[in-house]
């Protein structure tokens, strides 16, 4: 108490004279420290294991100076410093011990100069902060760690070490790094800056139950701890799981549906302590086919059938056809080498594109249409949000980029514009143009079906069949705008894949993904269950008959109510003849414990195997030759009169017709080319034909029908494939090949061969012309039978026109000429060519000698009874009349004695054979218009005087 008393007084006096030192700093003999800014004092610096305090500004003094003297500030305590002089006016601050920064930071004090006569100066504050040093290391806040964990799990946190450090300042005091200490073995986990510790892969009980780390904390300064133990017990695992699942399940097409685990068990660790209740229990199954998203029906049948099949109006025009005939436009297009028969087409996203002749569609869509597509499409690479990405587009094609209507998608939206023009609306009033759907499915990179049904203002949304329904209960987005103002010498172009920019004539807002059956339907809609059997797949899971999902969930309270749910899981395909291959099931199991756990339960994997379906036989039989005569084939008659078409299917061991199966395309082929001068196929009766869904192509080179319908349709339009020959003198036969598909040409047919041989006229002499022979005579000998009265009534082939063999003889009186004999050149076939030279000899002989005999062959004439024509072999009728006429020997004058021999006969009775045989001449003779019939008339002519015998000095 005396000392500090003291010291108040000393600083009571100091105080005092320093009042009298300000009033008289005139005064050289008092001190005075020198110091710019008094009131700031002197700041000083020093590290807590220094001695010597570094201080701004240095320490003077003016005046005679003895020494410094520290006042204690009784707010801070006494100060562990003193002031060294180290000449006459400056001074040094020190520290009196050891200094800890731990324990205190700063001082502040106040220091004086003494003169030598006891005099003392003004007072300055002095600020002392002390430094820190990187003493202490850190120190973690428990010497061990112990955590445990499951197996199987990856952990964002097991868990969290902490450690501090004594040292007073964040540079050394704070903690900045920990660090997992390796022995060699890696270890399979990681640890931060903050401590905390997580798993890197899945622990597993069977390699290790426990896993110890040595993990080391550093401060700021990177001082080093000591190690601490860090243990991490895995915990056995509970084994919770599906058992009794075959890995492996057979599906025979047709046996309908077929239960894949009808002896499964789950096993729930009830027993676990960790477990002690199952709350919940929720299992998926998941059919994985190898085209989820698509119609699977498109495996079997095209676009085409299944618009067919589905009953969508024919009027549907396909505006992505497979490139062709007729379809050139579409040639720019790239179809799925793959899969050319389902007319899917990529597009790029950078040059694919088609433009759609108006002749194929009319840019003008009226108010009421309906708009299909199969679109697969992914988000484009570089995630442009404000990209367009057109798949129908009608704009102007010069001047202006005016889009008058489009389907387009952009940022994962499907969006129809539908500009009003200017004559359709008050051009001041707003009508919507524009419609907006978030879709989920643009974006996928899956196969999905999409239509809009508009019904102008109305428009309906369907996705995969099933009408959109947004998940906020709103409808699309609709945007307002004013119609198309007028603009005159605009025309518009309609694109698929892309938009025409009339400025800059340029195509632009490519589509990057997949298309196929782009549709349009003018002037109607699509019903939704057409749409819904469009884009149905009747193969999947379920739990009831006919339902197709492609994933079931079930779940239950207990592992008993789960267990029956999934056994009565089944896998079921509608279709006569999937496509066989492996379909993969997944099994997911979550159970939720009583004191809120969740165990996932292990995986299950199986998979179906759908085998290989009976192959059908598609058989065509019927009688393969037909001959007909002449009249016939200018008629026309039928290719397949007969024709059978039946589609066997095995059961079992036994094979019988599958009734209800369909074709979807026959191809007629006839080579070589028809000639369209004379030659025709047609479908007679057309009107008559069943409603069938089959369009049919007639070419030069045959027929080709195409499209999904029954086999009794297909057999009923077969059979009125009609050929017709208006010149059949000049041809042997014509051949007809018939093949059958079905299934987009997966199962084929037998290729069916028919052909129809040309029934040439026979020479008068042979045997068989004097009795009925071919078609035409049976048919004579049947009319003269059903004149008499035999029949009742008369079969319609019976209309058809006799045609005699113009070559016949039909009276002994048929020229009044000389008598002229025939010199058979060529007795035999096989001497047919050499002979030719010889036989156009004679021909020329016998016309000059016949003219120089003229008038005595009219003085002579008698009629002599013909010799008997040479007897051509059965095999060789077919060339029989090319033989005859390399036999003819020419006779001059035969036109004229025709004539008279036909004069001289009018007058005999209607149903005689002169007549007969006048009459089927004349008729010869005054066809001029078809060159063969002239040429048949004029050579039966020939072999008709022929048959007068010659002299022999004429040769």
């Amino acid at each position: 108490m005396i000392v500090r008393f003291l010291s108040i007084l000393c600083f009571g006096v100091l105080v005092a004279s320093a009042h009298s030192v300000e009033g008289n700093n005139d005064n050289e003999d008092i001190p005075y420290l020198e110091l710019a800014e008094p009131d700031e004092g002197y700041h000083g610096l020093i590290r807590e294991n220094e001695t010597l305090v570094e201080v701004t500004p240095a320490i003077r003094a003016r005046g005679p100076l003895c020494s410094f003297l520290i006042l204690n500030n009784k707010h801070h305590g006494e100060a562990p410093f003193e002031i060294m002089v180290i000449d006459e006016n400056e001074a040094r601050l020190r520290v009196r011990y050891p200094l800890n920064c731990e324990k205190r930071r700063n001082y502040k004090f106040d220091i004086a100069a003494v003169g030598c006569d006891g005099s003392y100066s003004n007072t300055v504050p002095v600020h002392i902060t002390v430094t820190d040093v990187n003493e202490f290391a850190p120190v973690f806040s428990q010497a061990a760690y112990v955590r445990s964990v499951d197996e199987g799990a990856l952990y964002p946190e097991l868990l969290r070490v902490d450690a501090t450090d004594r040292d007073c300042t964040p540079r050394y005091g704070d903690v900045c790094k920990y660090e997992i200490l390796q022995d060699g073995e890696r270890q399979p986990f990681a640890i931060d800056d903050e401590g905390v510790i997580r798993n890197t892969e899945p622990l597993e009980y069977d390699k290790s139950h426990n896993h110890i780390l040595s993990v080391v904390a550093y401060d700021c300064g990177m001082m080093q701890s000591a190690p601490v133990m860090v243990t991490i017990k895995v915990n056995k695992p509970c084994r919770a799981g599906w058992k009794g699942l075959a890995e492996r399940v057979d599906y025979a097409p047709g046996t309908g549906p077929l239960a894949l685990f009808p002896a499964a068990r789950l096993e729930a660790c009830s027993s676990d302590e960790r477990c002690p209740g199952v709350t919940r229990i929720q299992a998926a199954v998941t059919l994985q086919a190898s085209r989820a998203g698509v119609a699977c029906d498109r495996d079997t049948y095209t676009v085409h059938a299944q618009r067919s099949i589905c009953g969508l109006d024919q009027k549907t025009i396909d505006l992505l056809p497979s490139p062709g005939a007729g379809k050139e436009w579409a040639k720019s297009l790239k179809p799925d080498s793959d899969r050319d028969g389902e007319q899917m087409f990529e597009f790029d996203g950078e040059s694919t594109s088609a433009v759609v002749p108006e002749s194929v569609l009319k840019h003008s869509l009226g108010s009421t249409f309906a708009l299909s597509v199969w679109l697969r499409h992914a988000p484009p690479p570089d995630h442009d949000k404000h990209r367009k990405e057109h798949v129908l587009c009608l704009a102007d094609d010069h001047k202006m980029n005016r889009h008058h209507y489009a389907f387009f998608v952009r940022n994962c939206r499907l969006i129809l514009l539908l500009r009003r023009d200017f004559g359709e609306g008050d051009l001041n009033i707003f009508r919507p143009a524009e419609w907006r759907w978030k879709l989920p499915e643009v974006c996928d990179n899956e196969w999905h079906h999409y239509a809009v049904n508009v019904r102008f203002p109305n428009v309906e949304l369907f996705v995969d069949g099933e009408p959109y329904r947004a998940a906020d209960g709103k409808g699309p987005e609709v945007i307002d705008d004013w119609p198309l103002h007028p603009a005159h010498g605009v025309n518009t172009t309609l694109v698929i894949g892309a938009c025409w920019q009339g400025t800059e004539s340029d195509m632009k807002h490519h589509m990057h993904g997949w298309m196929a059956g782009l549709g349009l339907l003018l002037g109607g809609v699509h019903s939704p269950s057409e749409l819904r059997c469009c884009a149905r797949c009747r193969e999947g899971l379920s739990l009831a008959p006919d339902l197709y999902l492609k994933s079931v969930s079930v779940e239950g309270d207990g592992a008993a109510e789960v267990e029956t749910l999934v056994r009565r899981v089944a896998y079921g395909d509608a279709r006569s003849f999937p496509t066989p291959g492996r379909r993969n099931v997944h099994l997911a199991t979550t159970i939720t414990c009583d004191n809120g756990r969740v165990i996932k339960a292990r995986p299950a994997e199986s998979y179906v195997m759908v085998l290989a379906p009976q192959t059908p036989t598609i058989l065509l039989n019927g009688s393969a030759d037909a001959a007909r005569d002449y009249a016939h084939f200018r008629a026309g008659l039928p290719v397949f009169p007969d024709l059978r078409v039946q589609v066997l299917a095995r059961s079992g061991d036994n094979v019988k017709e599958a009734e209800t199966q369909k074709l979807d395309s026959c191809v007629v082929s006839v080579y070589p080319a028809l000639n369209p001068d004379h030659e025709a196929l047609a479908l007679r009766g057309a009107g008559a034909l069943p409603a069938a869904d089959v369009r049919a192509t007639l070419t030069r080179d045959g027929v080709s029908l195409t499209g999904t319908d029954t086999v009794h349709n297909y057999q009923k339009i077969l059979r009125e494939i009609e050929y017709s020959n208006k010149k059949p003198a000049y041809y042997l036969n014509r051949v007809f090949k018939l093949t059958c598909s079905e299934l987009n040409g997966r199962f084929t047919s037998n290729e069916y061969v028919q052909t129809l041989t040309v029934v040439h006229p026979r020479a008068a002499g042979d045997a068989h012309a004097q009795r009925p022979s071919g078609l035409a005579d049976k048919l004579d000998v049947a009319r003269e039978k059903s004149a008499g009265g035999l029949s009742a009534e008369v079969p319609v082939a019976l209309n058809v026109p006799r045609a005699f063999a113009a070559h016949a003889l039909r009276s002994p009186h048929a020229a009044d000429v000389p008598a002229a004999r025939v010199l058979d050149l060529h007795p035999n076939r096989e001497r047919t060519s050499t002979n030719v030279t010889v036989l156009i000899g004679a021909v020329c002989v016998g016309a000059v000698v016949s003219l120089a005999a003229l008038g005595a062959a009219r003085a002579r004439a008698r009629p002599r009874t013909p010799p008997r024509a040479h007897r051509v072999p059965p095999h060789d009728n077919e060339m029989a009349w090319d033989d005859s006429a390399l036999t003819i020997t020419v006779n001059p004058m035969e036109e004229t004695a025709a004539e008279r021999a036909c004069a001289s006969h009018s007058a005999a009775p209607a149903d005689s054979s002169d007549g007969d045989s006048c009459s089927d001449s004349d008729s010869d003779h005054n066809d001029s218009s078809d060159d063969e019939e002239v040429m048949a008339g004029k050579q039966h002519k020939y072999r008709n005087i022929s048959q007068l015998e010659w002299d022999n000095s004429t040769m």
